[in-house]
């Protein structure tokens, strides 16, 4: 009996898809990160700075900065054949946050991305998913001239719990970015596993 090669071709498979969202203050590089990652042309909502929002828009080290997020920025990375991770960029200054619990809605999880500049910039965005049970991982962009200091001592500054994941990253390096998302997805879907645990009586 003569046995041939199948001419049956592979059953495409169709991939799970995931919401993440990368927030963060406002400057810390949440445009530039989804930019990076990002297979298909992300969507932008930039508009360029002006004079009128001088007075409440804080600059303080993020002064060669001349366009800012007015809605979300958009891009979606293919992880594996059966996983895709759709982006979405968050505003960082205050009076756009009304469009933060759009956004939110159906996020599996979260990257709040921090400068070590501005560190503060950071607890709203923290507070924000501690408050709403979204599980986020804290990745420190590390920009060039900043001053570098050890993962513990930022987890205290920012007064971390324990099963947050901190990261350092460079959110214009494709790879770096990628762990970033990557963690994320796993820390969530841990969170999602002991939630559907049996409770022992």
């Amino acid at each position: 009996m003569a046995f041939g090669r199948s001419s049956r071709k592979k059953t495409p498979v169709e991939p799970v898809t995931l919401k993440i969202l990368v927030a963060g203050g406002f400057g810390v590089g949440k445009t530039t990160l989804v930019g990076t990652v990002s297979e298909i042309r992300p969507l932008r909502t930039e508009e360029v700075l002006t004079e009128a929002g001088r007075p409440v828009d804080d600059l303080h080290g993020v002064e060669a900065k001349t366009t800012t997020t007015v809605a979300m920025d958009f891009g979606r990375i293919t992880l594996r054949e059966d996983l895709v991770l759709y982006l979405f960029g968050t505003p960082g200054q205050d009076r756009f946050w009304f469009l933060w619990d759009e956004l939110a809605q159906g996020a599996l999880g979260a990257v709040v991305l921090a400068d070590t500049r501005r560190l503060e910039d950071s607890f709203a965005a923290i507070d924000y998913f501690e408050r709403r049970g979204i599980p986020f991982t804290v990745a420190v962009n590390c920009f060039e001239g900043a001053r570098r200091y050890p993962a513990e001592t930022v987890r205290a500054a920012l007064d971390l719990d324990p099963e947050v994941e901190l990261l350092m990253c460079d959110a214009r390096d494709r790879e770096s970015v990628k762990g970033v998302l990557v963690a994320v997805v796993e820390h969530a879907l841990v969170l999602a596993d002991r939630e559907h645990e049996p409770v022992a009586t």
